[in-house]
């Protein structure tokens, strides 16, 4: 990973992709993809998905064991920010840290910019 990506992953990400993909039938060359998708109750919204393939525009984020696959589209919008994993009482989830982010929603899939 390079040092001027302007996107992170943090430990506790990086640790649940991990156990994620390793739960996988067939989990060599699986990636976390992380994109940034018009629509949503706040104009953006954040995909989460597994995927082999990568593709020729994609930044590799990798910390950990874990890698993140982002396409330089949704690099724009997650200038500076962090992807996390949360686990609370009220469940588990990823969800992104993005100083970006005007307003977000309630559950943190969502957001839109100032």
């Amino acid at each position: 990973m390079s040092d001027t990506v302007p996107f992170s992953v943090s430990a506790s990400a990086a640790a649940r992709i991990r156990e994620i993909i390793a739960a996988q039938p067939e989990p060599e060359g699986l990636a976390l993809r992380v994109a940034v998708l018009a629509g949503g109750c706040n104009g953006f919204q954040y995909q989460f998905k597994l995927e082999r393939d990568q593709a020729a525009d994609d930044v590799v984020i990798e910390r950990d064991g874990a890698r993140v696959f982002v396409d330089t589209t949704s690099l724009d919008l997650l200038e500076n920010a962090e992807l996390e994993f949360v686990d609370k009482l009220m469940g588990a989830h990823f969800t992104v840290t993005n100083p970006n982010a005007a307003s977000s929603c309630g559950c943190g899939t969502s957001f839109s910019l100032a």
